[in-house]
């Protein structure tokens, strides 16, 4: 069964998306790190070097370490170590949506992981292999999203048309990038809410769970 637009094809993103929110994550360490809950995500949004030197960390030119002492220095915290870590222990899978994917993989639907990596070898490969036909990790490929290359690399490794593609994102930047190729984006913001419209775009059913 085909849904709507003729979709054969998901992609997907990690954090946020496959797990709980990265936001929440980066405000937790932010108090345990007794320093305002908003600081990472003020960063990000307003320190223009901040941004270069995640673009950096996802695209592999600046090392895990390098990222670790600049953003510590930046947040005005002496001890940069287990940095990246403690940044994302606060994520819990989201089995709903891996659910999903591998409800959408049964149906014969191509499914494939387009993430911006923090750190490469962070990704449980085995659970990559069970839910995905491809992998497209920003520093493995020198690409990051929004840039159109990655969505496009992603679609071709899938062996689909962009068009065929639902794209599925808890950033509306990344969204964004996805519709300009010529994707359909979901931004996701609830699992519940997310699978119902993956199931009317590419025409499949998410097994029930026990």
């Amino acid at each position: 069964m085909r849904g709507e637009g003729g979709h054969t094809g998901l992609l997907i993103d990690f954090g946020g998306v496959l797990t709980s929110s990265v936001w929440d994550s980066f405000a937790a360490f932010c108090r345990e790190r007794g320093l305002d809950e908003d600081a990472v995500k003020r960063l990000f949004r307003q320190d223009p070097e901040a941004l270069a030197d995640l673009r950096a960390l996802e695209t592999g030119r600046l090392s895990e370490d390098g990222f670790e002492r600049r953003f510590a220095s930046r947040l005005g915290l002496s001890d940069a170590s287990d940095l990246i870590d403690s940044m994302f222990r606060g994520m819990l899978p989201d089995e709903p949506m891996a659910a999903a994917v591998r409800g959408a993989r049964a149906a014969g639907i191509r499914t494939g992981l387009v993430s911006n990596s923090w750190s490469t070898s962070h990704y449980d490969r085995d659970l990559l292999g069970e839910l995905f036909d491809a992998v497209v990790i920003s520093a493995e490929v020198g690409l990051h999203k929004p840039q159109p290359e990655i969505y496009l690399l992603a679609a071709q490794q899938l062996g689909e048309t962009p068009q065929r593609c639902v794209f599925v994102d808890d950033l509306r930047e990344n969204c964004a990038g996805a519709e300009a190729v010529g994707m359909t984006a979901i931004l996701h913001r609830d699992a519940g809410q997310t699978i119902a419209r993956l199931q009317e775009l590419l025409g499949f059913t998410v097994p029930a769970q026990a």
